[in-house]
């Protein structure tokens, strides 16, 4: 499963990133292996999809989230 498909309102943990090309980005923006995310919302279709991570406010857009592959976790 990919960020893309968690709902807003629920938590995910990041378990790979999938991506050469954004990788180094994703990574820069404090999104690595292991980090707790937040899905706060996401646009009408889909597009951008705004996340909590490591207590900030982050947008990324549908194609970054589906390179970063998470599971479902509790709060």
């Amino acid at each position: 499963m990919t960020l893309q498909d968690i709902k807003p309102g629920e938590f995910c943990m990041i378990k790979k990133i999938k991506s050469n090309n954004l990788r180094k980005r994703i990574i820069d923006m404090g999104l690595i292996i292991g980090t707790k995310v937040y899905v706060k919302k996401t646009a009408p279709l889909g597009d951008p999809v705004e996340i909590i991570v490591r207590g900030y406010s982050l947008t990324l857009r549908k194609a970054e989230a589906r390179t970063i592959h998470v599971e479902r976790v509790d709060e």
